[in-house]
């Protein structure tokens, strides 16, 4: 395949499981989500779309570095399946938070997404530095989406 294409689907995958889980986010951001107790530092509502956005995007970028390099077959199979574990387990997420209301699951979903992401670094470190490096805002914000989530379970018990 050529490297456009590659390119073309690291961005997209991304984007349409981020879409896909959005629609989860609206319809409980319209509802629900207005009536449970929250942290005064909960971030306003209009900020999660765009630094989701940029965060799915950079997931693109590091996937199209491991996925376009040549060498390393096994290693980058392992790595490419890890990130597509990830991703899968990030679009729970918004189902179990947003549409289902299982605030403790949703945080149980979030530390398993921290740990295959941090394997994620870890594998992609070893094909490609860059990649690795470009999924630190991902963990970060995962970190804080964790700490978020714990505090609004423990709010809502």
């Amino acid at each position: 395949m050529k490297n456009g294409w590659k390119l073309f689907l690291s961005l997209l995958i991304p984007q349409v499981v981020g879409l896909t889980a959005g629609y989860f986010t609206v319809t409980g951001v319209g509802s629900w989500y207005q009536t449970i107790r929250r942290p005064e530092w909960n971030p306003p509502n209009w900020l999660f779309g765009p630094v989701w956005t940029a965060l799915y995007i950079l997931m693109g970028i590091a996937l199209y570095l491991v996925w376009k390099r040549k060498e390393r077959s096994a290693q980058k199979r392992s790595a490419i399946t890890l990130w597509s574990l990830q991703l899968a387990v990030n679009f729970l997420w918004s189902f179990f938070f947003f549409n289902q209301h299982r605030t403790g699951l949703a945080l149980a979903d979030l530390v398993v997404l921290w740990v295959l992401i941090l394997l994620t670094i870890f594998a992609f470190a070893r094909i490609s530095k860059t990649a690795a490096w470009l999924l630190v805002p991902y963990i970060s914000w995962v970190t804080f989406a964790g700490i978020l989530n714990y505090t609004i379970w423990m709010l809502n018990r």
